[in-house]
């Protein structure tokens, strides 16, 4: 089918988007033939990379045999099943705890913090509605979960609309280390700040604190400082607030563990998990509730205060369910954390010394490049360049995929790139994403710097 003219909304009135005609593997064709080595799985969803016959088979099975029914008059074998397996995953205060089924990272932030303001309702505390996130965070599109999102661009369309969260800084050692300050300082530091809001907020108010474990797309793949969490927790739990781990990018197996937290040796109360979850076959998110919320439900109200059209979807859960049995049987975190090691050493060796990269980061097969004006002072480039706009387009013109942001220094200004390849990758596609990386790079920096004359 030919396409003269777009009549769907597009994030961008102004770009001509290429057809994706189809997929397979680790690679992406437009209507063109054009292929597309994806290096990013779109926004580190297509873990399994494209067209994977499990997954799929599952889909179909599920679809025939029942394809929806509503949760308020039934469950189905499928969500059942997939939130045992998710439980027996999940740290061991999740052993008795309950799983909710949603549509996306965005839906299941949103009910993350609901469930956490329900927690405290059932225990009697009805002050306890305000919630704590960081600076530079993104939690999700719906307006609870942009609240607690900390990048200004995004947030500023609809600022009016948005409910105060309280703040503190991100634990973002390349930017926030001072000058002779040990990590191990800096991340007490950064770790207190959340200390310091809650008794600015008033203890008896704060419900939750919500926060990334390795950050996801506004600041670039930002593991924590050792000892960062732990500090965390002992926070939340002088005070009673519950700690919300959004995982919906960096969980399900992206970082190497197939929750990130679990690299912390820290538990949170409420885990939510999406992207990866689901593998792009179907869109789904899971909020895990520990047995400690749980419990205060079941001896309170009995009754979730939260409930959604599509919530447990048979047809989507079957497909989760493929995606992880797909993940265990192929040991594909086994591939996440070589391929991961083989990707960052490459990245290091091409780019280490590039005079426009500030830093290379993240853990598994989820990394970060930073870039700078100038290597010394950190520097950003100016937004005028628009460094990472042009380095997506570069990057697509040599037939790689990569996902690009802004406003990592100040919500503007600063320029980064995710690369989170599917977790099938081969250490060959490997190599090919850094070479076509490392030339659609210095494409956009050439193009960056004529535009800046």
């Amino acid at each position: 089918m030919l396409i003269a003219e777009s009549r769907v909304l597009h994030r961008s009135l102004r770009d001509d988007l290429p057809i994706a005609a189809r997929g397979e593997g680790v690679r992406l064709y437009d209507a063109q033939g054009r292929e597309y080595l994806d290096a990013c799985g779109g926004a580190a969803v297509s873990c399994l990379g494209h067209s994977h016959p499990a997954p799929i088979a599952a889909i179909k099975r599920q679809a025939e045999t029942l394809a929806y029914a509503h949760t308020a008059f039934f469950t189905s074998e499928p969500a059942e099943r997939l939130a045992f397996e998710l439980l027996d995953r999940a740290p061991k205060n999740f052993a008795r705890g309950r799983v909710m089924f949603l549509n996306s990272g965005s839906e299941a932030n949103e009910a993350a913090l609901k469930l956490a303001r329900q927690y405290h309702l059932e225990l009697g505390r009805e002050s306890r509605g305000k919630f704590v996130a960081r600076d530079f965070a993104y939690h999700g599109a719906t307006l609870g979960a942009l609240s607690a999102g900390g990048h200004r661009a995004r947030r500023a369309t609809y600022a009016p609309m948005l409910i105060d969260v309280g703040r503190i800084p991100a634990c973002y050692a390349y930017r926030g280390c001072a000058d002779g300050e040990s990590e191990a300082a800096y991340g007490r530091r950064v770790a207190d700040a959340l200390e310091d809001e809650i008794e600015r907020l008033g203890p008896d108010n704060v419900a939750a604190f919500i926060a990334e474990p390795v950050s996801g797309a506004t600041l670039g793949a930002v593991p924590p400082v050792k000892g960062y969490f732990k500090r965390i927790r002992e926070i939340c739990d002088a005070h009673d607030v519950l700690l919300i781990a959004d995982e919906v990018m960096c969980g399900s197996g992206r970082t190497g563990t197939f929750f990130a937290l679990d690299q912390e040796d820290v538990a949170a109360d409420i885990v939510v998990i999406a992207k990866g979850l689901g593998a792009g076959l179907q869109p789904i998110a899971a909020v895990l509730a520990s047995e400690r919320v749980i419990a205060a439900i079941e001896n309170g109200s009995g009754a979730l205060a939260h409930g959604q059209t599509y919530m447990a979807h048979p047809t989507v859960c079957a497909a989760a369910l493929a995606v992880l049995e797909t993940i265990e049987r192929d040991r594909l975190i086994d591939n996440v954390r070589a391929r991961g090691e083989q990707l960052n050493t490459l990245l290091s060796a091409r780019l280490g010394q590039h005079p426009h990269v500030g830093d290379i980061r993240g853990r598994g097969l989820f990394r970060g490049v930073e870039f700078v004006l100038d290597r010394d002072s950190k520097t950003p480039f100016p937004a005028q360049a628009k460094l990472a706009h042009k380095l997506k387009q570069a990057a697509m013109a040599r037939g790689l995929m990569v996902y690009p942001a802004s406003g990592c220094v100040d919500g503007v200004l600063g320029d980064h790139v995710l690369l989170a390849p599917p977790y099938i990758v081969d250490a060959a596609d490997v190599e090919l994403i850094v070479e076509r990386f490392a030339a659609a790079l210095q494409d956009a920096v050439e193009s960056a710097e004529r535009a800046l004359q």
